[in-house]
C-alpha cells in the first residue's frame, strides 16, 4: 500500500545527465525498499539525446499531408512531429497503421493506428509540450524503458516506474520494476505530480505504508 508521495525538485535535465545518476543523486538516501521512484518519461527520453530542433527536420509530402489529419492539440498535427514519428517507426509499419486507422474508424473503432503502428508513438510530446528549454523540441518516447527502471532499482534499492502522465488525468506506465502493482498507481499519479511545466519535479516517490515512519 501507498501511503504518500513527494514530488522531487531536480535541476534541469539535460543529455549530459544519465537518469539513473539523477534519481540516486535526488532520492538514494530517502527512499527504502517497497517505495516506488516514478520518473517522467520526457526527462529519461531528454537524457537519452531524443529531444530534436523541429527546424532540423525536414517534412517530406507523406508528413505534410497526414500532419492535416490528427486534431489541433495531437503531437502528430505539425509536418516536423509527423516526419520524425515516420523515422522512428519506418515507412511500411507506419502506412499500414495509417491504414488500420482508416478502416477502424469505418466500423467506429478508434486507436488501431498506435495498435498497428506502435504505441511508442504515442509518447511523442510535440513542440510546446514540455518545460523550458525543451519546450520548443519534439521529444520522443524513452528508449529501453524497462532496462532504466531495472537500473534505477539496482542503484537505489526502490521499485521504479516511467510515467507518462498529463493534465486531464491520463496516466500510462510505460516500464515497472517486478514489484510494482501496477495498477494501484493510477489515482496516486492521475493528478500529474510530476507537472508539465515549470514545476520541475520530474521525480515523484510513493512512499510506501510500511515506510511512512521515515517521513512523519
Amino acid at each position: 500500500m501507498i501511503s504518500g508521495k513527494i514530488s522531487i525538485k531536480t535541476h534541469i535535465i539535460t543529455e549530459k545527465d544519465d537518469i539513473v545518476d539523477v534519481s540516486k543523486k535526488y532520492v538514494g538516501e530517502i527512499v527504502s525498499p517497497g517505495d516506488i521512484i516514478a520518473v517522467a518519461e520526457s526527462v529519461v527520453a531528454i537524457s537519452q539525446g531524443r529531444a530534436i530542433r523541429p527546424e532540423t527536420v525536414k517534412p517530406g509530402l507523406l508528413a505534410r499531408i497526414l500532419s492535416n489529419f490528427p486534431g489541433k492539440e495531437g503531437s502528430l498535427a505539425a509536418p516536423p512531429s509527423m516526419q520524425v514519428a515516420i523515422q522512428e517507426t519506418g515507412l511500411p509499419r507506419f502506412l499500414l497503421g495509417v491504414l488500420a486507422a482508416g478502416l477502424g474508424r469505418l466500423v467506429g473503432r478508434r486507436g488501431d493506428f498506435y495498435r498497428v503502428a506502435g504505441r511508442h508513438l504515442a509518447q511523442i510530446d510535440d513542440f510546446a509540450g514540455t518545460m523550458y528549454p525543451f519546450d520548443r523540441h519534439i521529444v520522443l518516447g524513452p528508449k529501453d524503458p524497462q532496462k532504466v527502471v531495472d537500473r534505477i532499482k539496482q542503484a537505489t534499492g526502490a521499485e521504479a516506474v516511467i510515467t507518462d502522465v498529463n493534465d486531464i488525468g491520463k496516466v500510462d506506465i510505460l516500464a515497472a520494476t517486478d514489484g510494482v502493482a501496477q495498477d494501484m498507481l493510477f489515482d496516486y499519479l492521475k493528478d500529474n505530480p510530476h507537472g508539465n511545466d515549470d514545476q520541475q519535479t520530474p521525480i515523484v516517490v510513493l512512499i510506501a505504508e510500511q515506510n511512512m515512519r521515515h517521513f512523519a
